[in-house]
């Protein structure tokens, strides 16, 4: 029986790293003879071609290499508790290692703590940025990484315009930054703006002038002017004593000032705000104050104050369109709290948007979700007359015929110069649903007859872009 039991170990030990599990391979270093271990794990971590290694679509191993007397990850899987997922050393190698089951379409920020000491994983390359520094990045297989926070080459730029704004009822001035979107100072048109409470971050760490620059360009959402204010006292500002103070220094001085120094819309319905954490939770109180300001609110991973429920639940629906999302691996009074909330709207028939991902409460979440923010706000704004390409840009697309269509639509178009032109087409909500035409043209005025699509009947956009700006039409399909 014993000689049995030691020609099963020498056959485990003889299987190829590749062709194991995890689990399995730690047998087999448990196994061998002690001078083979480390060469076991050195031979092993070779072949993982990233890290952490993600074994299936659920199961993940943190894995660190190095002299340690104790190593933990800490993260958004655990609210970032430093004593709740210890490493295991692998034998007498200088391997550790700890397993973990996420869902498959996951992304988590978490660190190294080595002997007390918190580090990135050095053998991770994706790292984010956050509010207290950098992280590194749990991506798992099904996760994808959102395309729009980039700076893509030939989507033209907005443009950031800084100030300074003071208060006297908080005592304090701040940094406001405006963008405008490319092509702002070619037209006389009126836009659609939103205001982001940690506005800053929002840029910094948010990449949303990026994600602005994209949906435009890509005919998501119209042309509009964005308002970055970030705070001074943050709690109090946001969600504590001096909420309605410094909810009347957005509405009666900066908002006063954009709508004087450029040309926004005044309805409601082109206006947003929004935040995260506890700038959601401002975002929900002022426009719950004051929705003859902002008809849209968007409020990610948000706080939301006792006040703020009970007048959503008790009172008359306010004129409010509504955007929430939230992280699975959120702190976690918020996530009971939002879960809590959105009910509410429902009940009381509020339209709104609410969505759950699979990650914590940081910025590599909310940066992503930004497109839906604003795509639930202003796609629906998108019409003929938008902004969307002056004519000294020297390209125009006219409406589509025959607009209600069936199967086929004629457009007539018209470049100052050859390019590349793409013309694809999107329902409502912004999303993707075609590609109609994408290809050289040549300067001067063209026609395009392009076959639809199965389509459901609606209302649908046409967007038209070339590297010198884009254009949209609205069509009907039957």
């Amino acid at each position: 029986m014993r000689s049995l039991f030691c020609t099963v170990l020498i056959c485990l030990a003889a299987i190829p790293a590749a062709s194991q599990s995890f689990p399995d391979f730690v047998i087999r270093v448990n196994i061998a003879p002690e001078q083979r271990r480390q060469y076991l794990v050195d031979s092993m971590l070779a072949t993982i071609p990233a890290f952490p290694f993600a074994e299936s679509d659920s199961m993940v191993w943190f894995l660190y290499k190095g002299a340690a007397q104790d190593v933990a990850v800490s993260g958004d899987m655990n609210n970032w508790n430093d004593l709740a997922s210890p490493l295991q050393r692998l034998s007498t190698t200088d391997l550790w290692y700890r397993g973990e089951r996420y869902a498959h379409d996951a992304r988590l920020d978490y660190k190294f703590i080595v002997n007390g000491t918190w580090i990135l994983d050095p053998r991770n390359p994706h790292t984010i940025s956050g509010g207290f520094g950098p992280n590194s990045e749990l991506r798992m297989p099904g996760y994808q990484p959102p395309p729009e926070i980039q700076r893509i080459a030939g989507v033209p730029r907005g443009t950031l315009f800084d100030t300074t704004m003071a208060s006297p009822t908080l005592n304090n001035s701040r940094t406001v930054r405006v963008y405008l979107p490319a092509g702002y100072e070619l037209n006389t048109a009126r836009y659609p703006v939103v205001l982001f409470h940690d506005g800053l971050d929002y840029l910094a760490l948010g990449s949303a002038a990026n994600v602005l620059d994209n949906l435009i360009h890509q005919g998501r959402i119209p042309p509009c002017v964005a308002v970055f204010v970030p705070a001074v006292n943050r709690s109090p500002e946001y969600a504590g004593a001096q909420i309605d103070s410094y909810t009347d220094f957005i509405v009666n001085t900066v908002m006063h000032w954009v709508d004087t120094r450029f040309r926004t819309r005044s309805d409601p319905a082109a206006r947003a705000v929004m935040g995260a954490s506890n700038g959601g939770n401002i975002s929900l109180y002022m426009a719950m104050k004051h929705p003859d300001v902002f008809g849209n609110v968007g409020a990610q991973s948000s706080n939301i104050i006792a006040s703020i429920t009970d007048r959503f639940e008790q009172d008359p629906v306010l004129p409010l369109r509504l955007y929430l999302d939230l992280g699975t691996f959120d702190i976690d009074m918020l996530i009971p709290m939002v879960r809590a909330f959105v009910p509410v709207l429902r009940s009381k028939g509020y339209e709104h948007h609410y969505q759950e991902f699979h990650e914590g409460h940081s910025w590599g979440n909310w940066r992503a979700h930004i497109d839906d923010a604003l795509v639930f706000f202003f796609a629906r704004l998108l019409s003929t007359d938008m902004p969307s390409t002056p004519e000294g840009q020297g390209f125009r697309i006219d409406p589509a015929w025959p607009n209600p269509a069936s199967t086929q639509i004629t457009l007539r178009y018209s470049l100052a110069r050859g390019a590349w032109m793409r013309v694809t087409l999107h329902d409502l909500l912004g999303r993707d649903v075609g590609v109609l035409s994408d290809r050289q043209e040549d300067a001067g005025t063209g026609i395009l007859r392009c076959t639809l699509p199965v389509l459901s009947p609606g209302l649908y956009l046409i967007r038209a872009a070339t590297p010198t700006g884009t254009a949209v039409q609205r069509i009907a399909v039957r």
